[in-house]
């Protein structure tokens, strides 16, 4: 199941970004992915987005666990998943092939505390 989201400014609906949740029933687990649109980083839009869709996953969806990955050369990203209480579970060298080079992937997860 995938929920998908618009990330807007609360009062005008001026687009940043969008953050989705893709959960997976058969192992009660979830992933979240986002982006930002570069002129809008650093304001925290990602971190208060990914907040809510947080406590969604796991208070309406009662999901398990909830994890999700960057670039390793994105470490804002990472910043991102430290702030939701996530702690990094591994890395997958050369996972992704983007603009011809070979991307690291650094995952993070997260178990409910809340049941």
């Amino acid at each position: 199941m995938s929920y998908e989201f618009a990330i807007t400014d609360k009062e005008n609906g001026e687009l940043y970004g969008a953050i989705a949740l893709l959960s997976n029933q058969k192992f009660n687990n979830g992933e979240i992915a986002y982006w930002i649109g570069e002129e809008f980083w650093g304001n925290g839009y990602a971190t208060e987005a990914a907040q809510a869709i947080l406590w969604f996953a796991f208070n309406e969806k009662h999901l398990h666990k909830v994890f999700a990955r960057y670039f390793k050369t994105n470490p804002a990203s990472g910043r991102v998943m430290q702030k939701l209480g996530m702690r990094e579970e591994g890395v997958l060298i050369d996972q992704v092939k983007k603009d011809n080079h070979y991307l690291d992937l650094v995952y993070y997860g997260i178990i409910n505390s809340y049941k």
